[in-house]
């Protein structure tokens, strides 16, 4: 599995952004779907984003489309997500995911689901204040 380090996280008002980068170790970076999700105190974690492994795709929620856009460098090995137009309600713990483009099917909304990725990151915590 890829290991996976993320970073860019901090406080930040209402109306500001952020990028958070995850980077991951090894040379099968390309070879992975990778996704961000987030945890907020008390609520499940949910899906944020999610970039297919040549970058040609991308999926958001709801909550988040037309704010943040998720994004590759294939030869950085690493995946953004750069967060715009902040809201307090986006304050929560985000986590970079990869799921291995050779895993078995998981339904066409692959992509929502945590147990979908195989991979994860540590966290970053995301803080806006209102």
């Amino acid at each position: 599995q890829v290991q996976l380090v993320e970073s860019g996280g901090g406080l930040v008002q209402a109306g500001g952004s952020l990028r958070l980068s995850c980077a991951a170790s090894g040379r099968t970076f390309s070879m992975y779907h990778m996704g961000w999700f987030r945890q907020a105190p008390g609520k499940e974690r949910e899906f944020v984003a999610a970039i297919i492994w040549s970058g040609s795709t991308t999926y958001y929620a709801d909550s988040v489309k037309g704010r943040f856009t998720i994004s590759r460098d294939n030869a950085k090995n690493t995946v953004y997500l750069q967060m715009n137009s902040l809201k307090s309600e986006d304050t929560a713990v985000y986590y970079c995911a990869g799921r291995q483009i050779s895993s078995p099917s998981y339904g066409s909304s692959w992509y929502r689901s945590a147990s979908a990725f195989g991979s994860w990151g540590q966290g970053t915590q995301v803080t806006v204040s209102s």
